[in-house]
């Protein structure tokens, strides 16, 4: 229970074995109340039994669907399990689980809650054509949403109980669907949308995949995927 409310905690993950334990460990060491579900997204390596050995619950996926599908599974089980809140953390420990309570505080007026990395806490930064296509997202999704967004593209998410029976039903699989299109798809059906200001850290494992031509790619598609939801109904 995180004020008095029953907790899960849903982390998707593709091949994070190096930093899954971790993870797990962190999320039940600071919030020993809520528990935790780690979807294994078709992983090749050791995700699913080093998550749990640490002690998390685990559901694998025959091959990998992205985050969208990954996501998907775990709001079925949240709703299937009559969680009242369902929080995405990503697997390589950039999230911080301390934030946890306050996304959660959030819901008694809201029905999703971003942890936002642009919204004054914190040092994290992004440039280039990655920072415009947030800023773009950021803008119009605002706008949509009617409240100010910073970081539409955040995967730390609080659902209550109305937007996990949703997300359950319906929660795209394309690439930014998970994050651009539900954004579009919760603030059209008359769900309310907040942001609280997170801090973001570095990975704890791996690296991450960023260049200059696939900065380009990501301003494409997002402009690509940001034109198909608004037009969706």
């Amino acid at each position: 229970m995180v004020n008095g409310k029953r907790v899960l905690i849903i982390i998707p993950a593709l091949n994070e074995s190096g930093s899954i334990a971790d993870v797990v460990g962190e999320v039940r060491g600071e919030l020993p109340g809520v528990d935790v579900l780690v979807v294994d997204d078709g992983s090749t390596d050791r995700t699913a039994a080093v998550a749990a050995a640490a002690g998390a619950r685990v559901a694998q996926l025959p091959y990998n669907l992205g985050v969208g599908g990954a996501m998907r599974l775990g709001y079925r089980y949240a709703r299937d399990h009559g969680y009242d809140v369902a929080i995405q953390i990503d697997a390589d420990g950039q999230h911080d689980p301390r934030y946890v309570p306050k996304l959660v505080d959030l819901l008694d007026d809201n029905d999703l809650v971003i942890g936002a990395r642009f919204a004054g806490e914190g040092d994290y930064s992004v440039r280039g054509p990655r920072r415009w296509a947030m800023v773009m997202l950021s803008v119009v999704l605002s706008r949509v949403a009617r409240t100010k967004l910073t970081d539409t593209t955040s995967g730390f998410r609080a659902a209550n109980r109305r937007v996990i029976e949703m997300f359950a039903r319906w929660y795209p699989a394309e690439y930014l669907g998970d994050t651009v299109e539900t954004l579009v798809h919760t603030a059209r059906r008359g769900y309310k949308i907040r942001q609280v200001p997170v801090a973001m850290r570095k990975r704890m494992a791996g690296t991450p995949s960023h260049s200059p031509a696939k900065a380009m790619v990501y301003l494409g598609r997002a402009f690509v995927v940001l034109t198909l939801a608004l037009i969706r109904q």
